[in-house]
């Protein structure tokens, strides 16, 4: 398995990043089937995760990014999201495949999100933010 990129696509000192592949978390690992509901890691995992993260981790260094970690973010339960979301990782045995859990955007050869728009051009990103917002109810 391989993406294609290069270290030079890193600031210096950075290479090390060209191994990381980042995943958002909410609606890709965590079904997150009740939106925010009570500020905890609920959900169940999504079917293939586990298998899939288990074959990245073979070539990626993982990093799983969503909002439950800004800092920000009210403790629940007295715990922060990053927490959260560690804990809930253990309990569905897939934490030991991955390496950091953070709310920013990382350094990444790739980002698998599910409410990414993949841009090819300004025109077709657009399109597809006008095709998104037109399915959101008023």
């Amino acid at each position: 398995m391989e993406i294609n990129t290069s270290p030079s696509e890193f600031p210096p000192e950075f290479e090390q990043d060209s191994k990381n592949l980042a995943i958002d978390f909410d609606g890709v690992i965590h079904n997150n089937d009740l939106g925010f509901h009570d500020g905890t890691c609920y959900g169940e995992i999504i079917d293939g995760a586990y298998e899939s993260l288990e074959l990245l981790a073979k070539h990626f260094r993982l990093v799983i990014f969503t909002a439950k970690a800004k800092p920000s973010r009210p403790l629940i339960e007295g715990k922060t999201g990053v927490e959260l979301v560690w804990e809930w990782l253990e309990a569905k045995n897939i934490a030991q495949f991955v390496q950091e859990v953070t709310s920013e955007k990382p350094r990444a050869v790739a980002y698998v999100d599910d409410k990414a728009i993949r841009f090819n051009s300004w025109k077709v990103a657009l399109e597809e933010i006008s095709v998104v917002t037109q399915m959101m109810p008023s």
